[in-house]
C-alpha cells in the first residue's frame, strides 16, 4: 500500500502549532488573534438589573513616577478603569482603542489603567508603543464589585458610581457605539 504525502492543510496545521509553541512567535500571534476580536467586538451597556451601584470611594493608587494619587469614584466624575498588563495579549490588542478613547475624552473622563507590574517595564512598554495613557499602580484592594482575576477587565462607571459597562477580554473601546454610550453618560 502506497503512503499518501501530507496534505497542505496538515502541513499548515503543524506549522501553526509549532509557531504557537515557540515562545518568540506565540505572543505576536496571540495579539494578532485578539486584534481580530477587537475589530469586531464592542461592549454594550449592562441591563439596568445587571448594573452594580458602587458606594462612593477613593481609589488609592500611585502614578508611573511613584506619586501617590487618590481617585474619587462615584463622586461626580465618569471613570474608565482598566485592569491590564504588558504581557497580556488581549490587553495589548485593545490598548490602541483605549488610547484613542483617552485622546478624545481624557479631559472629561477619569481614566485609570491599573497594573501590578514593575513600573520600569510598564514605562518601556508605553514608550515603545508611544502611548500616553494614565497608568497607575494600586495602593489598596479594590471594592469587591471591582475585583476580578482575569485581565483585561474594563469598567465604565458613571458619575453616581453605577457600573454601566463591565467587559472582560479584548474589546474595541473606540467604536461608534462606545462613543455614543460615553456621550450619553456624560450628559447625565
Amino acid at each position: 500500500m502506497k503512503k499518501k504525502p501530507f496534505s497542505r492543510s496538515s502541513i499548515l496545521f503543524v506549522v501553526c502549532i509549532l509557531l504557537l509553541i515557540i515562545p518568540q512567535t506565540r505572543k505576536p500571534i496571540q495579539v494578532a488573534l485578539n486584534t481580530l476580536r477587537v475589530a469586531v467586538w464592542s461592549p454594550g451597556v449592562l441591563d439596568a438589573d445587571e448594573q452594580t451601584q458602587l458606594l462612593p470611594f477613593t481609589y488609592k493608587v500611585r502614578t508611573l513616577d511613584g506619586t501617590p494619587l487618590e481617585a474619587a469614584i462615584g463622586k461626580g466624575t465618569v471613570t474608565f478603569i482598566s485592569y491590564w498588563a504588558t504581557w497580556c495579549p488581549p490587553c495589548i490588542a485593545e490598548l490602541p482603542s483605549i488610547q484613542e478613547l483617552y485622546t478624545s475624552y481624557g479631559d472629561q473622563i477619569q481614566f485609570l489603567l491599573i497594573t501590578n507590574e514593575n513600573p520600569e517595564v510598564v514605562k518601556r512598554f508605553l514608550d515603545k508603543k508611544n502611548y500616553d495613557l494614565p497608568v497607575v499602580f494600586p495602593r489598596m484592594q479594590p471594592p469587591k464589585e471591582l475585583f476580578e482575576r482575569s485581565i483585561p477587565t474594563n469598567y465604565l462607571i458613571d458619575q453616581h458610581g453605577n457600573i454601566i459597562i463591565k467587559e472582560k477580554g479584548a474589546s474595541n473601546w473606540n467604536s461608534a457605539s462606545i462613543r455614543a454610550i460615553v456621550e450619553d453618560v456624560l450628559k447625565r
